[in-house]
């Protein structure tokens, strides 16, 4: 990451159903209440994270994580910070939708797939902490947050 004192918590399960979304929510509002800038990420095209916050409809949300990456896979240019969202407690958020889905079969075939949202990353520069609130699967979305975290964060059912 090339914030020097930015954190990226990736939080991670294969598994669903084990409270992901939940402690992203939890850890970027509570990192928030601290006086940390934080800008939490949905990484899951289902948008659960998008939609807990607060926006009913992701899918009709002009600018999404999606739209973000899949500049980032075509090399154009673009605004890091267009399409974030400001949540009334305190965070930030890059919201997702179901085109997302879509972008993660182009990856398969794109130059450095494993590295395009740390590419994203490095281009948002104004925050103390980036929560990647990542989907129940090992596909290119979770490979992509692995290698953009600094931390990794597994919650687990017990």
């Amino acid at each position: 990451m090339e914030q020097e004192n930015c954190c990226v918590y990736a939080v991670v399960n294969q598994k669903g159903g084990v409270g992901k979304s939940v402690t992203s929510s939890n850890l970027g509002i509570g990192l928030a209440r601290h006086g940390q800038k934080v800008l939490v990420c949905d990484l899951d095209s289902q948008a659960s994270q998008t939609v807990s916050l607060g926006w009913k409809q992701p899918d009709e949300l002009p600018v999404t994580i999606a739209t973000q990456l899949g500049k980032v896979v075509e090399n154009k240019p673009f605004d890091p910070l267009d399409g974030v969202l400001h949540h009334p407690e305190g965070v930030d958020l890059m919201p997702s939708s179901i085109e997302l889905s879509g972008l993660e079969m182009r990856m398969v075939n794109a130059m450095s797939r494993e590295f395009v949202l740390r590419s994203y990353l490095s281009e948002v520069k104004s925050y103390d902490a980036i929560v990647l609130d990542c989907p129940p699967t090992l596909g290119m979305m979770t490979v992509n947050a692995l290698a953009a975290a600094d931390r990794v964060i597994v919650p687990v059912q017990p």
